[in-house]
């Protein structure tokens, strides 16, 4: 007796860890079947707690309340494989089944004190529920295949059919160590594959969440180009165009000062379109576009840069693009960061990938420091191209970034 005792007390500690457990999945995700699984496994642990009261006292009390529980731990199990699987919400009819259930209980206990019809119809309604909710768990395995929801489909299923034997090996409390061993494996098994089933969907939940911020932050690198070929545009053709006519018209009045005034603000346009889109990488490929922005640098910054270049053939245009902003944002940022007086810059590729490769003679990047966004840029045009950006030390002690990207399609 008391080794009975014990045994199904170590089960009522495991079924309301499993209750907790799903009760905190419910407080996190406010999933309602989690709450209702949790109500479940509660009141399976009272069902747990009437059979050993009634192994005591043995009074017929103790097992109408051990069937009760029984009948409400089975439809509670149900209505959250319901919730699970088809998004049912609480209906009050379900209570008159609730009630049709404790009406049972109490007639085939209480009044025709008949146990083997008392015992064996609700055995045979928890069983029923559980290969119910196997099925469940089975059909969400077919949908959205995850090593939790095969894990639980396979528990459910093996546990209803476990319960099956209370009639045959277990009547009226007899062999119940047994059962209880495995009860407890059961028990052990839905929380660990609930948890790994929960850890699955948030891991797909954060792909795709993912996915959708690469696609935006393509989106962004997409809108943010063609606004800049935009405006790029307009300050050439129309800006630049009317300060040409303004330099013109001083130059024929003799207005010297003054046409010099205008055609510093007429480089200062043309110098500003190139920064915001290079025509050169239109019209004449990567290669030209970075020799004409090393030489622009070089002049504005009196910081000398050594460029190595082949011209070999045109580039695919999204992989030119991104080198020539990865370019444009290290010599950005040696010019605003390093205090170097040398820059290199090498642009290289074979058939299947590009590399790039900056480095400078300056004081370098302090690592306790954060990336500030213009490596973060970087580092995002080179991601979202499939490739990899490093940050090292150099050789010249200075900083040395590398990219690579794989050349997508052709040239």
């Amino acid at each position: 007796m008391e080794l009975d005792l014990s045994a199904l007390g170590f089960q009522a500690l495991f079924t309301l860890v499993l209750a907790a457990v799903y009760f905190g999945l419910y407080r996190q995700q406010r999933q309602r079947w989690y709450l209702t699984w949790a109500f479940a496994w509660t009141t399976y642990c009272a069902r747990l707690a009437a059979i050993s009261a009634y192994l005591v006292h043995r009074t017929e009390i103790w097992l109408f309340a051990h069937q009760v529980a029984t009948a409400i731990t089975a439809l509670l199990l149900l209505l959250a494989a319901l919730q699970f699987s088809r998004g049912a919400h609480w209906r009050r009819r379900y209570l008159l089944i609730g009630l049709v259930g404790v009406g049972w209980a109490a007639f085939s206990v209480l009044v025709i004190h008949d146990m083997a019809v008392a015992g064996t119809t609700n055995v045979v309604l928890l069983a029923g529920v559980t290969l119910w909710t196997g099925a469940v768990f089975w059909r969400a395995q077919a949908i959205a295949p995850s090593a939790g929801a095969r894990m639980l489909a396979w528990t459910y299923t093996l546990w209803g059919l476990h319960h099956l034997d209370y009639p045959i090996v277990r009547p009226l409390g007899a062999g119940i160590v047994i059962g209880v061993v495995l009860d407890v494996i059961f028990i052990l098994a839905v929380a660990i594959g609930t948890l790994v089933m929960v850890l699955g969907q948030e891991r797909r939940v954060l792909e795709q969440r993912t996915q959708q911020l690469e696609q935006l932050s393509r989106l962004l690198l997409r809108a943010q180009e063609e606004e800049r070929r935009r405006i790029a545009r307009e300050l050439h053709d129309d800006a630049g165009q009317a300060l040409t006519a303004a330099k013109i018209a001083l130059d024929l009045a003799g207005r010297e000062d003054e046409s010099a005034l205008v055609g510093h603000a007429l480089e200062q346009v043309r110098d500003l379109s190139e920064l915001l889109r290079p025509r050169a990488l239109d019209d004449l490929g990567l290669a030209s576009a970075l020799r004409a922005m090393a030489g622009d640098f070089a002049r504005r910054t009196r910081i000398e840069v050594v460029l190595e270049a082949a011209d070999d053939g045109p580039w695919p245009p999204e992989a030119a693009l991104v080198v020539y902003r990865v370019v444009q944002e290290a010599l950005t940022n040696v010019a605003r960061h390093s205090g170097a007086t040398r820059a290199s810059v090498r642009v290289g590729r074979d058939a299947a990938c590009a590399r790039v490769v900056i480095e400078d003679d300056g004081h370098g990047m302090d690592p306790s420091m954060r990336p500030h966004l213009g490596l973060l840029g970087m580092r995002e045009r080179v991601t979202l191209a499939g490739g990899e950006l490093r940050l090292e030390p150099s050789g010249a002690g200075g900083l040395r970034v590398e990219a690579e990207l794989p050349l997508k399609g052709g040239a």
